[in-house]
């Protein structure tokens, strides 16, 4: 067993809270700054397409805190009809982000415009952002299996809607708070499950709770946005491999300091936590409306096995449950979940891609539509395995935790994928481990 401790610093910022803040920034009257955006390839991809579209997109590199490089964004824009028509389809790469939440606001422009992505994208389904586009007015076309190219033919006469998520999305949310900041009235958006919130707190958007537990989000139309500075905190997904990775390690301590503590973010903690893990939260404080914190983890021997099915908690830990699906199998042997079907639409089918490779690792496991069981472990592989990570960086973060946590000699197909959210990954393990 592996033994790490130390003091995280440099922790990829907030992948979520970058794309928005890039995208509202676009969406502003004014000059935008955005301090501490992320490097990641996703939200690079971000970027690039607001250029593609005629917004002004400046990069620096600036001294931060503790002593670290970061990134300064700055974006200028007129406001909300300041985009052109692009001269070319729009590069979206491997971000699923950028393809939908852009969409929105492409929806609302005079003009025709075409999103694409790479080969990983491209087979990814776009149904759900189709739909109530088409409904304010907006023509988008798709492939004949529903997934890009999206092809988007806007209008500066959108409607306002009423319209209920039938899954929890908060891509979806944001993509039509976005299309709707242009339409012609209220537009109100009805999420049964309620999702992460950073549009609605990026945009001091109304909400109100309903009684049966969903809310409602109200987006007034045609009003028009002041620019406004953006501190974009450590991601909190990127963090869960750092917990992971303390919690598998042998008497191991990790602290991770400026950590995004959003309630609608960090769910995994409390799945974690009542499971047996130590961890704790430090030094919490408001920033930017968006709760801060630092998490200190230490090693847990005594884990219970994590069984996921609630939908509250499932929406909650969506892109976590990778790495606690494999932290619980190595940790217990058991785990178990269900109603994730959304699992199965992200960069790769997770489900599937979990599942692959821990039974490749000895597992035993059997999938559902909506989930998966690992029963048991039946073996131990005498020489060195291959995990596939199916071109998905969540898929490979978590295997590498567990092959360095847990000692044994697993290979990964494609390291360098976790690039697209972070770079540093294997950087920061290394200075962590003893």
């Amino acid at each position: 067993m592996g033994f790490f401790t130390g003091e995280v610093t440099a922790l990829p910022p907030d992948k979520s809270i970058s794309h928005r803040a890039a995208l509202i920034g676009a969406l502003s009257a004014g000059v935008t700054e955005i301090t501490n955006f992320s490097a990641g390839f996703d939200n690079q991809s971000t970027l690039g397409v607001l250029r593609a579209a005629g917004i002004v997109v400046g990069q620096e590199e600036i001294m931060g805190a503790y002593g670290r490089s970061i990134r300064k964004v700055v974006i200028r824009s007129g406001g909300l009809w300041s985009f052109t028509a692009p001269e070319k389809q729009l590069m979206c790469d491997n971000s699923g982000s950028t393809m939908r939440m852009f969409a929105g606001i492409l929806a609302a422009q005079p003009f025709e415009s075409e999103l694409v992505g790479d080969s990983s994208l491209m087979k990814r389904p776009m149904k759900r952002i189709a739909e109530p586009l088409r409904m304010m007015g907006a023509g988008i076309e798709l492939s004949p299996s529903g997934t890009a190219p999206v092809r988007i033919r806007g209008t500066r006469d959108l409607k306002p809607i009423e319209y209920a998520l039938p899954v929890p999305s908060a891509q979806v949310k944001s993509l039509v708070a976005f299309a709707a900041l242009h339409a012609d009235g209220e537009t109100r958006i009805i999420e049964p499950v309620r999702s992460r919130d950073h549009t609605e707190l990026m945009l001091g958007l109304e909400t109100i709770d309903r009684p049966d537990g969903g809310r409602v989000i109200v987006i007034p139309g045609r009003k028009s946005i002041d620019a406004k500075p953006f501190y974009i905190p450590a991601d909190p997904s990127a963090a869960c491999f750092l917990v992971a990775l303390g919690l598998l390690g042998r008497n191991s301590e990790i602290i991770i300091r400026d950590v995004c503590l959003n309630p609608t973010r960090v769910e995994f903690i409390s799945v974690l936590s009542e499971a047996g893990g130590d961890i704790t939260i430090e030094n919490g404080r408001l920033i930017g409306g968006e709760y801060i914190g630092d998490i200190l983890v230490r090693s847990t021997a005594d884990m219970k096995p994590l069984v996921i099915g609630d939908k509250v908690v499932v929406a909650g830990v969506i892109d976590e449950l990778p790495m606690l699906s494999v932290l619980s199998a190595f940790v217990t042997g058991e785990f178990e979940l269900h109603n994730a079907e959304e699992l199965r639409t992200k960069e790769s089918d997770r489900i599937d891609a979990v599942v692959v490779n821990l039974e490749r690792l000895g597992f035993e496991c059997e999938q559902y539509p909506d989930g998966f069981r690992v029963i048991r472990r039946r073996s131990r592989p005498s020489g060195t395995v291959t995990v596939e990570c199916f071109d998905d960086h969540r898929i490979a973060m978590s295997f590498a935790v567990a092959a360095r946590a847990s000692g044994e000699s697993i290979e990964l197909s494609d390291s360098a994928v976790v690039g697209v959210s972070f770079p540093n990954f294997f950087e920061i393990i290394d200075s962590l481990e003893a």
